[in-house]
């Protein structure tokens, strides 16, 4: 016996019925899988919570042993649940004692069950638990059936992440929601912020879900989509939208989503098949999600946050609802967030958002793009950070360690107020000294250079009045588009670069893409190591059409004026001779067609390769000038992944393998008369600096929030007395880091770090 069409109807009605009892949470719980049972002519319904140790804990049944709730739980992954869990996808088996994922439970009782249906238990994206329904003969289920289960999904969706279920959590996870708490993650913007929680939690809770009218839905949802329509238009009118931009092209992709035919049509279809224009929109988004969300493509997954803003904006157009507004109490908001949309970020009030935390994102993603122009401290991938926070509970973002302090002690919260209180004295006094010459005690010339990736970031050469860019990751222009930009735009971008630099030179990076950098429109193939994989230099020269374009646009961008190409992820000198033969064609294109040319091509390669350690004369015979990228450098010298939190602190880069190897390199330079610039993020901390110019490095590039500090160290140093310590150590026996003699180093001559 199969379930006929008004069956959903007749159980939605009888389940908000059960709803709406003064009962207790369990009672409830119970009696709606009993209802569900029943209506589905199932002889097993089961509901199965996510709690935050990623165990799926079994909360309620018809049909299995009842001593098993609250006492049987799998592992994300285990079993049949497990698995729904973990792929968000629905199961439906004739025969599941065979499928390969089955587990056997004794204590629930539910061997002698054949046929089972379970659906995964969706929120904003997130797996919440599974809901199944079982029966002793071999038979699969309906595709009604199946909708009819996902459609109920939802209801328990709505009731976990509410304040009901929560006495039937574990005290564990209780206590886990109280407690002072540290989670790490990825600086995306840095800063620091004091503050308080305000959970971005754009979903409104659906409790209409069955229509009766499904013209009259239509008619709601076409209504609705041009109100979205016409906001997100508003919002790219708004005067603190600039005109151009990275910001400006990441809303106008976004309205681009708005206008999809294909996300419209299958809310349509949705609405058409019997349900409420917000029922449609939240159906649609779960299914695209959990689909989207096992492709491997990281730009598909990045722009899927794109549609669930959208997704989210169309419900709360539905229900009436006002978009993203911090509560005029709060002067010191912290969002929390999964993800979240650029424009949903726009919606708050600039002046109230003290930081942003995101439990997924990604440097380049919209949100993290729109936050750095504004100014937002951000911290991205901060795992299981909404299962452990509560609106409203005090937060710290410290976005320049990657790290969310949760309701952090007395202590540790005054200590915070007591650094913000000091950077913005630094701050006030590195504001002093923008227009001081970076000059040491002894009267050495230090250059300092910019790292960019941004037509925003240029900008700050006036703020921080460095001596240029010595380092622009093109590859960014590229990773935010949705389509390879034409020669045209490439131009039109590099130019626009150059004219904000005015007379200050700008190193133009290569594309570095491939590793963790993928474009939309190119299709790579999965490699087990990508940090050290097909990407950079190597795909370039595979793809000469893609490189040669790129160094076309930079020469078009330069005429009359002196153009610094820097070619990244060379591992052999073959290399750079195919590189630069490639740059001279380009030149010679241009000289052909009587294309205007710049006055200077300096052509530069990027050492982050220890291979090249071995092959520094002749490299320096066949370049202008080297920059040295000691993030990837050091890394691949370590066999290190720095992005590996066990080993942040196991290996030092003040070790001295570490140093003669910067050494070897300046050393080169210097014997072929060459320029050494070092580009990594060493530059940019006080002590490695000195570690640098105690080296011998007179050219540093990094990021803008660190010139002011490091040309304050640079200020109250004695280059000569620097050089000493810092080749004793070389000299010496010692084999430990030089990072403590540095350290009293400074201290004794009053250097600030």
């Amino acid at each position: 016996m199969r379930p006929g069409p008004a069956g959903p109807r007749v159980l939605l009605r009888r389940l908000r019925e059960v709803m709406a009892e003064p009962i207790r949470p369990q009672d409830r719980l119970d009696k709606i899988v009993n209802q569900i049972a029943s209506n589905m002519v199932a002889e097993v319904c089961s509901l199965y919570v996510l709690r935050s140790d990623s165990a799926l804990e079994l909360f309620a049944t018809e049909g299995l042993n009842l001593e098993a709730v609250h006492k049987t739980s799998l592992q994300l992954g285990e079993g049949l649940v497990g698995l729904i869990a973990s792929t968000a996808a629905s199961l439906n088996l004739s025969d599941a004692k065979t499928h390969p994922a089955f587990a056997y439970l004794p204590e629930t009782g539910e061997e002698i069950y054949n046929a089972f249906l379970g659906v995964p238990i969706l929120r904003s994206g997130r797996t919440l638990g599974v809901l199944v329904v079982q029966n002793k003969a071999q038979r699969v289920y309906t595709e009604e059936e199946v909708e009819a289960l996902q459609t109920i999904a939802m209801i328990f969706a709505e009731m976990i992440v509410g304040d009901e279920l929560k006495v039937l959590l574990s005290k564990e996870k209780q206590l886990a929601r109280q407690r002072a708490t540290t989670i790490s993650g990825i600086s995306f913007a840095d800063g620091l912020g004091l503050g308080h929680v305000v959970l971005h939690e754009p979903r409104v809770v659906v409790t209409n879900l069955i229509s009766d009218n499904p013209n009259s839905e239509l008619d709601r949802l076409d209504n609705a989509i041009s109100a979205v329509r016409l906001a997100v238009d508003s919002m790219l009118s708004r005067r603190d939208i600039a005109a151009t931009g990275e910001h400006r092209e990441v809303l106008e992709a976004y309205r681009m989503f708005a206008h999809d035919r294909g996300w419209v049509r299958k809310m349509e279809e949705a609405v058409q098949n019997g349900l409420t224009a917000e029922a449609a929109v939240e159906k649609v988004q779960n299914d695209m999600r959990a689909r989207m969300l096992r492709q491997s493509d990281p730009y598909l997954r990045e722009r899927l946050h794109d549609f669930d803003d959208l997704a989210y904006r169309l419900l709360r157009q539905l229900m009436g609802k006002e978009n993203g507004k911090v509560e005029d109490e709060i002067k010191d908001a912290i969002i929390v967030a999964r993800t979240m949309g650029a424009a949903d970020l726009l919606d708050y009030d600039p002046t109230r958002v003290r930081g942003l935390v995101l439990e997924e994102g990604a440097p380049t993603s919209h949100v993290t793009i729109v936050a750095r122009a504004i100014g937002i401290p951000t911290i991205g991938q901060a795992e299981d950070v909404l299962t452990l926070v509560e609106d409203g509970d005090a937060i710290i973002v410290d976005a320049d360690m990657g790290e969310v302090h949760l309701r952090p002690p007395s202590d540790i919260e005054a200590a915070y107020a007591d650094k913000v209180r000091m950077r913005a004295k630094r701050q006030s006094r590195f504001a002093e000294l923008v227009y001081v010459e970076p000059i040491s005690k002894d009267g050495v010339r230090i250059q300092l250079n910019l790292n960019a990736g941004l037509g925003i970031d240029v900008e700050n050469l006036d703020k921080t009045n460095a001596d240029g860019i010595g380092l622009f990751r093109t590859e960014l222009q590229f990773m935010i588009a949705s389509s390879l930009p034409k020669l045209a735009q490439q131009q039109d971008f590099y130019e626009a670069v150059l004219n904000k630099a005015g007379e200050k030179p700008v190193t133009f990076r290569v594309l570095d893409i491939g590793g963790d950098k993928i474009l939309p429109y190119m299709r790579l193939t999965t490699e087990e190591n990508p940090a050290m994989g097909w990407r950079a230099i190597r795909l370039g020269l595979d793809r000469p059409g893609l490189f040669r374009v790129q160094i076309r646009a930079m020469i078009g961008a330069a005429k009359n004026r002196n153009l610094r190409i820097l070619i990244p992820m060379v591992t052999d000198i073959s290399e750079v001779s195919a590189a630069r033969d490639l740059v001279q064609k380009e030149i010679a294109h241009a000289l052909r067609y009587g294309h205007g040319l710049p006055s200077r091509v300096s052509f530069g390669v990027m050492i982050e390769v220890p291979s090249l350690l071995w092959q520094l004369d002749e490299l320096m015979e066949l370049v202008d000038f080297v920059s040295v990228g000691s993030n990837d450098l050091l890394q691949f010298l370590t066999a290190c992944d720095r992005g590996n939190a066990r080993l942040t602190n196991r290996y030092d880069a003040l070790s001295k393998p570490s140093l003669l190897a910067l050494k070897s390199i300046l050393d080169a330079g210097v014997r072929e008369n060459k320029s050494v610039t070092l580009c990594g993020e060493m530059g940019g901390q006080p002590i490695e600096a000195l570690a640098l110019l105690g080296l011998g490095y007179r050219s540093l590039s990094m990021n803008p929030s660190s010139i002011g500090l490091v040309k304050a160290t640079i200020l109250e140093a004695d280059i000569k007395a620097l050089t000493v310590e810092v080749e004793s150590f070389l000299a010496s026996p010692e084999q430990l880091s030089l990072r403590q003699r540095l350290t009293d180093f400074a201290q004794k001559n009053h250097i600030p770090l």
